[in-house]
Protein backbone atom coordinates (compact mmCIF):
# COMPACT_ATOMS: atom_id res chain seq x y z
CA UNK A 1 0.00 0.00 0.00
CA UNK A 2 1.56 3.34 -1.19
CA UNK A 3 0.45 6.00 1.37
CA UNK A 4 0.46 9.55 0.19
CA UNK A 5 0.26 12.78 3.05
CA UNK A 6 -0.51 16.08 1.42
CA UNK A 7 0.32 17.83 4.60
CA UNK A 8 2.75 17.17 7.31
CA UNK A 9 1.47 15.00 9.65
CA UNK A 10 2.71 14.06 13.40
CA UNK A 11 5.37 11.05 13.15
CA UNK A 12 3.43 9.71 16.23
CA UNK A 13 1.11 8.74 13.53
CA UNK A 14 3.30 7.72 10.91
CA UNK A 15 5.21 5.47 12.82
CA UNK A 16 2.23 3.10 13.20
CA UNK A 17 2.23 2.35 9.64
CA UNK A 18 3.76 -1.59 9.20
CA UNK A 19 6.27 -2.10 6.61
CA UNK A 20 4.14 -3.08 3.54
CA UNK A 21 2.65 0.59 4.21
CA UNK A 22 4.96 2.61 1.89
CA UNK A 23 5.18 6.81 1.80
CA UNK A 24 4.97 8.23 -1.54
CA UNK A 25 5.50 12.00 -2.89
CA UNK A 26 2.73 10.74 -6.16
CA UNK A 27 -0.88 10.87 -5.23
CA UNK A 28 -1.62 9.75 -8.72
CA UNK A 29 0.22 6.42 -7.15
CA UNK A 30 -1.01 6.46 -3.67
CA UNK A 31 -3.79 3.70 -2.31
CA UNK A 32 -4.30 6.35 0.41
CA UNK A 33 -4.07 9.54 0.92
CA UNK A 34 -3.45 11.56 4.85
CA UNK A 35 -4.82 15.11 4.76
CA UNK A 36 -5.31 17.45 7.34
CA UNK A 37 -6.05 21.46 5.35
CA UNK A 38 -4.90 20.78 2.14
CA UNK A 39 -7.64 21.69 -0.88
CA UNK A 40 -8.52 18.31 -2.94
CA UNK A 41 -12.22 19.53 -4.19
CA UNK A 42 -10.72 19.88 -7.56
CA UNK A 43 -8.13 16.57 -7.46
CA UNK A 44 -8.21 14.20 -9.88
CA UNK A 45 -9.09 10.71 -7.88
CA UNK A 46 -6.71 8.02 -8.74
CA UNK A 47 -8.59 5.11 -9.71
CA UNK A 48 -6.89 2.98 -7.13
CA UNK A 49 -7.31 5.36 -4.75
CA UNK A 50 -9.26 3.00 -1.58
CA UNK A 51 -9.25 5.81 1.38
CA UNK A 52 -8.56 9.08 2.75
CA UNK A 53 -7.68 10.00 6.29
CA UNK A 54 -8.62 13.69 7.40
CA UNK A 55 -6.38 14.21 10.65
CA UNK A 56 -9.05 16.44 12.01
CA UNK A 57 -12.75 16.60 12.28
CA UNK A 58 -13.37 18.91 9.49
CA UNK A 59 -14.11 17.59 5.70
CA UNK A 60 -15.12 21.03 3.97
CA UNK A 61 -11.90 20.08 1.83
CA UNK A 62 -12.54 16.79 0.87
CA UNK A 63 -14.81 16.23 -2.37
CA UNK A 64 -16.85 13.86 -0.40
CA UNK A 65 -19.48 12.77 -2.61
CA UNK A 66 -16.93 12.67 -5.79
CA UNK A 67 -15.11 9.91 -3.36
CA UNK A 68 -18.31 8.08 -2.57
CA UNK A 69 -19.23 7.64 -6.16
CA UNK A 70 -15.32 6.31 -6.43
CA UNK A 71 -15.56 3.85 -3.89
CA UNK A 72 -13.05 6.09 -1.85
CA UNK A 73 -14.28 5.94 1.76
CA UNK A 74 -13.15 9.26 3.78
CA UNK A 75 -12.68 9.06 7.44
CA UNK A 76 -12.10 12.00 10.05
CA UNK A 77 -11.17 11.82 13.71
CA UNK A 78 -13.91 13.02 15.54
CA UNK A 79 -12.35 13.76 19.41
CA UNK A 80 -9.49 13.37 18.75
CA UNK A 81 -8.42 16.97 19.22
CA UNK A 82 -11.50 17.87 21.09
CA UNK A 83 -9.76 18.57 24.28
CA UNK A 84 -7.39 20.95 22.78
CA UNK A 85 -10.48 23.06 21.08
CA UNK A 86 -11.85 22.89 24.32
CA UNK A 87 -9.05 24.68 25.94
CA UNK A 88 -9.01 27.31 23.64
CA UNK A 89 -12.79 28.01 23.62
CA UNK A 90 -11.83 29.07 27.86
CA UNK A 91 -8.80 30.79 26.60
CA UNK A 92 -11.64 32.70 24.34
CA UNK A 93 -14.10 33.39 26.55
CA UNK A 94 -11.47 34.70 29.22
CA UNK A 95 -9.61 37.35 27.05
CA UNK A 96 -13.62 38.39 25.78
CA UNK A 97 -14.57 39.34 29.94
CA UNK A 98 -10.90 40.81 30.47
CA UNK A 99 -9.28 43.33 28.23
CA UNK A 100 -6.10 41.21 28.87
CA UNK A 101 -5.03 41.99 25.29
CA UNK A 102 -5.74 46.02 25.27
CA UNK A 103 -3.76 45.50 28.47
CA UNK A 104 -0.59 43.86 27.17
CA UNK A 105 -0.78 46.22 24.20
CA UNK A 106 -0.67 49.18 26.62
CA UNK A 107 2.95 47.78 28.19
CA UNK A 108 4.33 47.02 24.93
CA UNK A 109 3.42 50.85 23.64
CA UNK A 110 4.74 51.74 27.21
CA UNK A 111 7.79 49.65 28.03
CA UNK A 112 10.62 52.42 28.03
CA UNK A 113 8.46 54.21 30.71
CA UNK A 114 11.01 53.62 33.52
CA UNK A 115 7.93 54.79 35.92
CA UNK A 116 5.63 52.02 34.14
CA UNK A 117 5.38 50.32 37.08
CA UNK A 118 3.67 53.32 38.57
CA UNK A 119 1.98 54.41 35.62
CA UNK A 120 0.35 51.09 35.15
CA UNK A 121 -1.86 51.42 38.30
CA UNK A 122 -3.49 54.53 36.52
CA UNK A 123 -3.76 52.73 33.40
CA UNK A 124 -5.24 49.74 34.16
CA UNK A 125 -8.31 50.70 34.83
CA UNK A 126 -9.27 51.08 31.13
CA UNK A 127 -8.96 47.43 31.13
CA UNK A 128 -11.34 46.33 33.41
CA UNK A 129 -14.02 43.32 33.09
CA UNK A 130 -16.20 40.83 34.49
CA UNK A 131 -15.93 37.35 35.85
CA UNK A 132 -17.89 34.23 34.29
CA UNK A 133 -18.98 32.91 38.00
CA UNK A 134 -22.46 32.47 37.99
CA UNK A 135 -22.69 33.61 34.34
CA UNK A 136 -24.98 31.52 31.77
CA UNK A 137 -23.22 30.06 28.76
CA UNK A 138 -25.14 28.69 26.40
CA UNK A 139 -23.33 25.29 24.04
CA UNK A 140 -25.04 24.73 20.76
CA UNK A 141 -23.89 21.15 20.15
CA UNK A 142 -22.80 19.25 22.19
CA UNK A 143 -20.20 16.49 20.91
CA UNK A 144 -16.79 15.80 21.41
CA UNK A 145 -15.82 19.41 21.62
CA UNK A 146 -19.29 20.84 23.11
CA UNK A 147 -20.01 18.16 25.48
CA UNK A 148 -16.36 19.17 26.62
CA UNK A 149 -17.01 22.80 27.22
CA UNK A 150 -20.04 22.28 28.71
CA UNK A 151 -18.40 20.22 31.83
CA UNK A 152 -15.45 22.80 31.74
CA UNK A 153 -18.32 25.50 32.24
CA UNK A 154 -19.48 23.68 34.98
CA UNK A 155 -16.51 23.53 36.83
CA UNK A 156 -16.06 26.74 36.93
CA UNK A 157 -19.19 27.95 38.40
CA UNK A 158 -21.23 28.47 35.60
CA UNK A 159 -24.63 28.30 34.52
CA UNK A 160 -24.98 25.91 31.77
CA UNK A 161 -27.89 25.79 29.11
CA UNK A 162 -26.95 22.70 26.54
CA UNK A 163 -28.84 22.34 22.60
CA UNK A 164 -28.28 19.50 20.75
CA UNK A 165 -31.83 17.87 18.89
CA UNK A 166 -29.14 14.83 17.70
CA UNK A 167 -26.98 14.29 20.88
CA UNK A 168 -26.18 10.68 21.49
CA UNK A 169 -26.88 9.02 24.43
CA UNK A 170 -23.17 8.28 24.87
CA UNK A 171 -22.44 11.82 24.78
CA UNK A 172 -25.91 12.62 27.23
CA UNK A 173 -24.68 10.34 29.47
CA UNK A 174 -21.06 11.60 29.98
CA UNK A 175 -22.76 15.38 30.24
CA UNK A 176 -22.96 16.84 33.70
CA UNK A 177 -26.58 16.66 35.37
CA UNK A 178 -25.98 20.76 35.64
CA UNK A 179 -26.23 20.93 32.39
CA UNK A 180 -29.71 21.93 31.54
CA UNK A 181 -31.06 20.71 28.13
CA UNK A 182 -33.18 22.86 25.90
CA UNK A 183 -35.47 21.65 23.03
CA UNK A 184 -36.01 24.87 22.06
CA UNK A 185 -32.81 27.39 20.24
CA UNK A 186 -34.93 30.37 20.41
CA UNK A 187 -35.30 30.06 23.93
CA UNK A 188 -31.66 29.86 24.79
CA UNK A 189 -30.51 32.66 23.24
CA UNK A 190 -32.03 35.42 25.67
CA UNK A 191 -31.27 33.71 28.45
CA UNK A 192 -27.30 33.90 27.85
CA UNK A 193 -24.35 35.96 29.11
CA UNK A 194 -21.88 33.45 26.11
CA UNK A 195 -22.88 31.68 23.22
CA UNK A 196 -20.95 29.01 22.64
CA UNK A 197 -20.65 27.11 18.46
CA UNK A 198 -19.67 23.59 18.47
CA UNK A 199 -21.93 22.58 14.84
CA UNK A 200 -20.88 21.31 11.59
CA UNK A 201 -21.33 23.91 8.71
CA UNK A 202 -24.50 21.89 6.83
CA UNK A 203 -26.91 23.98 4.28
CA UNK A 204 -29.27 24.12 7.33
CA UNK A 205 -26.61 25.69 9.41
CA UNK A 206 -25.21 28.35 7.47
CA UNK A 207 -25.78 31.40 9.09
CA UNK A 208 -27.79 30.47 11.48
CA UNK A 209 -26.47 33.38 13.78
CA UNK A 210 -28.06 36.07 11.33
CA UNK A 211 -29.81 39.38 12.58
CA UNK A 212 -33.10 37.60 13.50
CA UNK A 213 -30.85 35.40 16.02
CA UNK A 214 -28.94 38.04 17.33
CA UNK A 215 -32.46 39.87 17.97
CA UNK A 216 -33.20 37.45 20.32
CA UNK A 217 -29.72 37.71 22.46
CA UNK A 218 -29.66 38.90 25.80
CA UNK A 219 -27.85 42.34 25.38
CA UNK A 220 -24.04 42.06 25.31
CA UNK A 221 -23.40 38.67 24.91
CA UNK A 222 -20.36 37.10 23.86
CA UNK A 223 -20.48 34.94 20.99
CA UNK A 224 -17.79 32.24 20.58
CA UNK A 225 -17.47 30.50 17.50
CA UNK A 226 -14.88 27.82 17.21
CA UNK A 227 -16.37 25.68 14.30
CA UNK A 228 -16.87 27.66 11.47
CA UNK A 229 -16.98 31.11 10.04
CA UNK A 230 -20.18 30.51 7.88
CA UNK A 231 -22.38 29.88 10.73
CA UNK A 232 -22.67 33.15 11.22
CA UNK A 233 -23.60 36.31 9.40
CA UNK A 234 -21.02 38.81 8.98
CA UNK A 235 -22.83 41.36 7.99
CA UNK A 236 -25.80 41.07 10.53
CA UNK A 237 -22.97 40.56 13.11
CA UNK A 238 -21.39 43.75 12.28
CA UNK A 239 -24.96 45.42 12.88
CA UNK A 240 -25.38 43.32 16.62
CA UNK A 241 -21.96 44.15 17.63
CA UNK A 242 -22.89 48.04 16.61
CA UNK A 243 -25.72 47.63 18.66
CA UNK A 244 -24.30 46.60 21.70
CA UNK A 245 -26.64 43.22 21.19
CA UNK A 246 -22.89 41.37 20.73
CA UNK A 247 -19.97 43.09 23.50
CA UNK A 248 -17.52 40.71 21.82
CA UNK A 249 -16.77 38.00 18.75
CA UNK A 250 -14.34 35.67 19.83
CA UNK A 251 -13.56 33.13 16.45
CA UNK A 252 -11.03 30.58 15.40
CA UNK A 253 -12.09 31.81 11.69
CA UNK A 254 -10.94 35.18 10.79
CA UNK A 255 -11.87 36.14 7.08
CA UNK A 256 -11.42 39.78 5.77
CA UNK A 257 -14.56 40.72 7.11
CA UNK A 258 -14.46 39.75 10.83
CA UNK A 259 -10.43 40.58 10.67
CA UNK A 260 -10.87 44.23 9.85
CA UNK A 261 -14.33 44.57 12.40
CA UNK A 262 -14.29 46.05 15.36
CA UNK A 263 -15.51 44.40 18.39
CA UNK A 264 -14.09 41.00 17.48
CA UNK A 265 -11.57 38.70 18.37
CA UNK A 266 -10.12 36.53 15.72
CA UNK A 267 -7.57 33.65 16.30
CA UNK A 268 -5.58 32.24 13.46
CA UNK A 269 -7.36 28.90 13.50
CA UNK A 270 -5.45 27.68 16.20
CA UNK A 271 -7.64 25.20 18.03
CA UNK A 272 -6.49 22.26 16.96
CA UNK A 273 -2.83 23.78 16.87
CA UNK A 274 -1.54 21.34 20.12
CA UNK A 275 1.26 18.81 19.74
CA UNK A 276 -1.17 16.71 22.06
CA UNK A 277 -4.20 17.32 19.24
CA UNK A 278 -1.57 16.53 16.21
CA UNK A 279 -0.43 13.33 17.51
CA UNK A 280 -4.05 12.19 18.50
CA UNK A 281 -5.35 13.07 15.26
CA UNK A 282 -2.33 11.06 13.41
CA UNK A 283 -2.73 8.20 15.52
CA UNK A 284 -6.23 7.58 15.24
CA UNK A 285 -6.11 8.25 10.93
CA UNK A 286 -3.19 5.81 10.68
CA UNK A 287 -5.26 3.41 12.85
CA UNK A 288 -8.61 3.58 10.52
CA UNK A 289 -6.74 3.20 7.42
CA UNK A 290 -5.34 0.04 8.41
CA UNK A 291 -7.75 -1.10 9.97
CA UNK A 292 -9.81 -0.87 6.62
CA UNK A 293 -6.91 -1.97 4.90
CA UNK A 294 -6.39 -5.15 6.64
CA UNK A 295 -9.64 -6.49 7.86
CA UNK A 296 -12.31 -4.06 6.02
CA UNK A 297 -13.40 -2.44 9.17
CA UNK A 298 -14.94 1.04 8.75
CA UNK A 299 -15.29 3.43 11.70
CA UNK A 300 -15.43 7.34 11.73
CA UNK A 301 -16.58 7.59 7.78
CA UNK A 302 -18.47 10.72 6.79
CA UNK A 303 -19.37 9.10 2.58
CA UNK A 304 -19.74 5.08 3.82
CA UNK A 305 -21.45 3.84 6.93
CA UNK A 306 -20.24 1.96 9.87
CA UNK A 307 -19.06 -1.38 9.19
CA UNK A 308 -17.11 -3.37 12.23
CA UNK A 309 -15.44 -6.51 10.62
CA UNK A 310 -13.51 -7.77 13.53
CA UNK A 311 -10.73 -10.38 12.82
CA UNK A 312 -10.50 -12.27 9.34
CA UNK A 313 -10.82 -16.23 10.59
CA UNK A 314 -12.31 -17.29 6.76
CA UNK A 315 -10.79 -18.06 3.94
CA UNK A 316 -11.90 -15.30 2.13
CA UNK A 317 -13.24 -11.85 2.87
CA UNK A 318 -15.15 -9.91 0.31
CA UNK A 319 -15.75 -6.27 0.76
CA UNK A 320 -18.48 -4.45 -1.78
CA UNK A 321 -19.04 -0.78 -1.26
CA UNK A 322 -22.21 -0.16 -3.72
CA UNK A 323 -25.16 2.40 -3.82
CA UNK A 324 -27.97 1.98 -1.29
CA UNK A 325 -31.00 0.95 -2.93
CA UNK A 326 -32.70 -1.77 -5.69
CA UNK A 327 -32.72 -4.52 -3.24
CA UNK A 328 -28.76 -4.81 -3.59
CA UNK A 329 -28.60 -6.73 -0.87
CA UNK A 330 -31.18 -9.83 -2.05
CA UNK A 331 -29.40 -9.51 -5.15
CA UNK A 332 -25.91 -9.97 -4.03
CA UNK A 333 -27.43 -13.59 -1.54
CA UNK A 334 -28.57 -14.63 -4.77
CA UNK A 335 -25.54 -14.57 -6.65
CA UNK A 336 -23.54 -16.07 -3.94
CA UNK A 337 -25.95 -18.56 -4.31
CA UNK A 338 -26.35 -21.58 -2.17
CA UNK A 339 -23.01 -23.60 -2.64
CA UNK A 340 -20.93 -20.72 -1.54
CA UNK A 341 -19.87 -21.49 1.84
CA UNK A 342 -20.33 -18.08 3.73
CA UNK A 343 -20.01 -17.74 7.87
CA UNK A 344 -20.81 -14.20 8.35
CA UNK A 345 -22.13 -11.38 6.05
CA UNK A 346 -22.04 -7.69 7.29
CA UNK A 347 -24.50 -4.99 5.70
CA UNK A 348 -24.94 -1.34 6.72
CA UNK A 349 -26.14 1.33 4.79
CA UNK A 350 -25.01 5.49 4.74
CA UNK A 351 -27.29 7.82 2.76
CA UNK A 352 -27.26 7.23 -0.75
CA UNK A 353 -24.21 3.90 -0.06
CA UNK A 354 -23.82 1.27 1.64
CA UNK A 355 -21.18 -1.32 2.25
CA UNK A 356 -21.15 -4.76 3.01
CA UNK A 357 -18.34 -7.41 4.05
CA UNK A 358 -19.02 -11.20 3.33
CA UNK A 359 -16.68 -14.00 5.07
CA UNK A 360 -16.22 -17.02 2.99
CA UNK A 361 -15.01 -20.21 3.82
CA UNK A 362 -13.57 -22.57 0.73
CA UNK A 363 -12.98 -21.80 -3.02
CA UNK A 364 -15.28 -18.88 -4.54
CA UNK A 365 -16.33 -19.76 -8.00
CA UNK A 366 -14.95 -17.79 -10.71
CA UNK A 367 -18.65 -17.58 -12.07
CA UNK A 368 -19.75 -16.01 -8.76
CA UNK A 369 -17.24 -13.45 -8.96
CA UNK A 370 -18.07 -12.74 -12.39
CA UNK A 371 -22.21 -12.14 -10.93
CA UNK A 372 -21.01 -9.83 -8.28
CA UNK A 373 -18.83 -8.00 -10.51
CA UNK A 374 -21.79 -7.36 -12.56
CA UNK A 375 -24.15 -6.54 -10.04
CA UNK A 376 -26.14 -3.18 -10.59
CA UNK A 377 -25.08 -0.84 -8.07
CA UNK A 378 -21.46 -2.42 -7.55
CA UNK A 379 -18.83 0.49 -7.00
CA UNK A 380 -15.72 -1.11 -5.85
CA UNK A 381 -15.35 -5.00 -4.72
CA UNK A 382 -12.60 -6.03 -2.57
CA UNK A 383 -10.72 -9.10 -1.72
CA UNK A 384 -8.96 -9.17 1.95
Amino acid sequence: MKVACLNKISPLGINRFKPDFQLTEDVNQADLILVRSANMLEMEIPSQLLAVARAGAGVNNIPLERMAEKGVVVFNTPGANANGVKELVLAGMLIAVRDVIGGVEWVRENKADENIAKSVEKAKAAFGGTEIIGKTIGVIGLGAVGGKVAKACVDLGMKVIGYDPYISEEARALLPMEVALEADLDEVYPLCDFISLHLPLLDSTKKMINQATMATMKPGAILLNFSRDQLVDDMALELAINAGIIRKYVTDFPNPKTANMAGVIAIPHLGASTEESEDNCAVMAVDQLVSYVELGSIRNSVNFPRLDCGPKTSRHRLLLLHKNGDSFLAKLTTALGSKTQVTNLLNNTKGHFGATAIDVDGDLCPSVMETINGLEGLIKIRMI
